[in-house]
Order: C-alpha cells, then structure tokens, then sequence
C-alpha cells in the first residue's frame, strides 16, 4: 500500500484512492468519497459503514466488538468522531498522498493510520457507504486473531500517540 502512495507522490498525483480488492466496497461510490476533498473540506475520506447508522452490513461478532472498540479508542484518542477505523475505502489530497508515502504503519494499518491523520493535523472526513458482503476468500481475522489483533493495535496506538512526528512540510507536498 505504501509503495502506491510513494508512486502517486513521485508522480505528481493530486488525488489517491485506496480500494480494498476483496468486493466489498462499490467503486461508483467513489464520487462521495471525492467530494469533500474536491472541495477542500479534507485532506483524506473515509468510506464509513457506520456513520450514519443506516448500512445493512453485520460483520461477525468478534469483528464488531473490535471495530466498535477502535471506533471508540480513536475517537477518544483524536478528539474527533470516528465510526469506521478498519475501512479499506478511502480517498487522499496531495497532503494524504505525502503522509501515507513517508510514514505508513504495517501489519495491520488501518487503526494505526487513522492516529498518524490526526497526529498529522490533516482533516479526516467519513462518508457513509455501502458495503457488500465479501465476494471473494475469507477474512484472516478469526474470533482468537481478533482478541490478539486488538491488543496488538491497541498498544500500537498509544505508541502512535506519544511517538514524535513531523507534519508534511508543504514544499514536499507540492512535489
């Protein structure tokens, strides 16, 4: 992932997108996802299953109780009211496209990352979304990986949190 955000950095992209490939996520919604950053309300969009509360999609038990924990923890952590910390469908302004091509957590980044936007100071915005029930393979979260996955992420975001950070200079931004 990070090695296509290094790519639409050194190659003069304004806007990136990333899309879960598993089906999940519609690719005609992506305009909603574009929208807030064509008009200059966000630097990086969230495609969120949650934020409005209306989605159809139910995720397994051990799944929910992590998201909603994530959900919780960063909200907590940001100041700032986050539903859908796990998304795989987000869009980037040039400033998303930098911060993402220096510094992208491994392993499981979508919590993670969400803490670097805010220790960042780029602006997060979620758009609801509709998610699909998973067209293809099967998820590597089990109900014992979940318990584990959680731990692992939530000591990664307080490391994130009192980690040292320097915000994207706006030279390397416009490169």
């Amino acid at each position: 992932v990070q090695t296509g955000f290094r790519y639409a950095l050194e190659h003069g992209y304004e806007t990136a997108v990333r899309l879960d490939g598993d089906g999940q996520h519609d690719a005609a919604e992506l305009e909603a996802l574009l929208g807030p950053i064509r008009r200059g309300e966000a630097d990086i969009v969230t495609g969120s299953r949650f934020v409005d509360g209306s989605g159809a999609y139910r995720p397994p038990l051990g799944r929910r109780i992590g998201i909603l924990w994530f959900a919780k923890l960063v909200s907590l952590l940001t100041r700032q009211r986050v539903t859908d910390t796990t998304s795989g469908f987000q869009a980037l302004n040039r400033r998303g496209i930098a911060l993402f091509a220096g510094d992208y957590p491994s392993d499981y980044p979508e919590v993670e990352a969400t803490v670097l936007v805010h220790k960042h100071r780029l602006r997060l915005v979620e758009v609801p979304v509709v998610m699909r029930e998973r067209e293809t393979g099967s998820s590597s979260i089990t109900l014992v990986r979940s318990v584990y996955y959680m731990l692992k992420v939530t000591l990664a975001l307080f490391v994130a949190m009192v980690r040292k950070y320097a915000v994207p200079e706006d030279e390397e931004v416009r490169r």
